[in-house]
């Protein structure tokens, strides 16, 4: 269980440094203008997502490196460009 609470605070963490929202409430937004582009509160889900689905921090943090939800040089997730 406590791996659970380590993805979730790595998650957290990651989401203070890049200057995010924490206010995630499960409701959906209604899409609006350019539909091919991903929003931040789509990153935010996918990484909700892959947090709830790991096995530990290093699990979180491979898997979101490897699905591009992971800021590079520029703060941006490579999903986000």
């Amino acid at each position: 269980m406590s791996g659970s609470l380590e993805v979730r605070n790595f998650l957290i963490q990651q989401d203070t440094m890049n200057g995010g929202s924490a206010g995630y409430n499960g409701v959906p937004a209604q899409r609006s203008g350019d539909t091919s582009r991903v929003t931040d509160d789509q990153i935010q889900k996918a990484r909700l997502a892959v947090a709830r689905g790991a096995l530990d921090v290093e699990d979180c943090r491979l898997l979101l490196d490897m699905l591009g939800l992971v800021p590079g040089d520029d703060g941006l997730p490579p999903v986000s460009r």
